[in-house]
């Protein structure tokens, strides 16, 4: 994936969160407006609602292609944490027989010592 490419798509998922955001102003409207004394304004509530659920598709649409995307590129096929992971435990492993072996030989040293 190229910087161009990565620009574009963290500018797409910066778009994603400012709808959001106006995603949540939009029910907090239609929150006010059912909690007016004097009862909502139906249309407002109907432009409200409308556009969060546009809104709601929008996000949806490019979330998926966003993940579709990301899929393609398969940035971890240069990754090295199995390796990584796998010389860790190795080296857990390797301790733990040293630590066993330190016990055996100081057991065989006093033993020695005893006799």
């Amino acid at each position: 994936m190229d910087s161009q490419s990565q620009n574009t798509s963290l500018q797409r998922l910066q778009n994603v969160e400012k709808t959001i955001v106006r995603v949540l102003e939009l029910a907090g409207g239609v929150t006010d407006e059912l909690s007016n004394p004097s009862g909502p304004r139906k249309d407002l509530v109907n432009k409200h609602c409308a556009e969060f659920m546009q809104s709601i598709k929008d996000i949806q649409v490019t979330l998926r292609e966003e993940i579709k995307s990301a899929c393609e590129y398969r940035p971890f096929e240069k990754c090295d944490y199995i390796a990584r992971i796998s010389n860790e435990i190795c080296c857990e492993k390797l301790e733990y027989v040293i630590s066993e072996l330190d016990g055996m030989k100081k057991t065989i040293d006093e033993h020695h010592s005893a006799s």
